[in-house]
């Protein structure tokens, strides 16, 4: 059979803006009729301005925070969230000007 599928509703702010050295929150905050699972999954993603590709920068998974061992965000991103509390935020430290561009934030709950 087929399992029913539910949406997740994922709100991010539709513009950020932080100054150069400065440190800026990423908020993603989500919505389910579900449960929050223990297998809920948070990833990130940034597609530099100008770029037609994006990495994945961020991973939570099995309760841990990962951050991807690439690009230049890897040394200045703290974890934020809290899937508990339907939060999946990050915070990025010592902003340069090379930070600007498209962040994702992408939620998956499986039943």
């Amino acid at each position: 059979g087929v399992s029913p599928v539910s949406p997740i509703h994922v709100y991010t702010p539709r513009e950020v803006y932080g100054t150069v050295g400065s440190r800026v929150t990423l908020s993603c905050s989500f919505w389910s009729s579900e449960w929050v699972s223990d297998d809920i999954s948070i990833t990130w993603h940034f597609q530099a301005e100008g770029s037609r590709d994006a990495i994945s920068i961020f991973h939570y998974a099995q309760g841990q925070p990962y951050i991807d061992d690439v690009g230049s965000f890897k040394e200045r991103m703290e974890w934020a969230g809290n899937p508990r509390r339907r939060d999946g935020s990050i915070v990025i430290h010592s902003l340069e000007p090379t930070d600007n561009g498209t962040f994702t934030c992408d939620v998956k709950n499986p039943p």
